[in-house]
């Protein structure tokens, strides 16, 4: 059996992940913390995840942030802001390409959360955006897991008043379209 430092799962996202407009206990990833320790699963989360972090941010953090934690499951959800404040597809591409490899040198597997942004910069930009998560996750081995926010992203009660962030009561959801895809990740440890 791995010992429990290698037992640690390291999210590295956004303000999804970061429980925005609520308290942390709240969020996806505080109840994915309760469901893996229901389960004794004996897998410590680490919830590194910074509203209104770009993958810029990120990839600056992450060598700390493996140091440090020695995670050997990295869930990456970020480019979300990077979307919304119009920056290079290429750039976005590069830096999640960086963080997914920068983790899988560190020995942890890696789950690529794909983001959708609104359609404001036109349908180029927006379908080349959302393919570049699938782009990044082929090339570099990474599990893509589904979009987040499927189901809650359209749905008004579950997103709150900026439309772009969801509620309080859709973390179940949020948690409900990643654990298959985090729980099968875990057992490959």
């Amino acid at each position: 059996m791995a010992s429990e430092q290698d037992r640690r799962l390291l999210v590295l996202g956004d303000s999804i992940s970061a429980a925005y407009g609520m308290s942390l206990e709240q969020g996806w990833v505080a109840m994915l913390d309760k469901e893996l320790a229901g389960n004794d699963a004996n897998i410590q989360v680490i919830n590194a995840s910074i509203s209104g972090e770009t993958t810029v941010g990120g990839l600056r953090r992450l060598p700390g942030l493996l140091a440090e934690h020695k995670p050997r499951l990295v869930v990456i959800e970020l480019g979300g802001n990077d979307g919304l404040r119009g920056y290079p597809l290429d750039q976005l591409q590069s830096n999640l390409s960086r963080m997914v490899q920068l983790s899988i040198d560190s020995g942890a597997r890696v789950i690529l959360v794909p983001m959708e942004i609104p359609p404001n910069y036109g349908r180029r930009y927006t379908s080349g955006f959302r393919g570049s998560f699938d782009r990044v996750a082929d090339a570099q081995g990474a599990t893509l897991a589904p979009f987040i926010l499927d189901g809650v992203a359209t749905e008004p009660g579950l997103m709150q008043d900026d439309g772009i962030h969801p509620t309080a009561q859709a973390q179940a959801r949020l948690l409900a379209n990643l654990l298959p895809t985090i729980s099968a990740e875990l057992e490959k440890l």
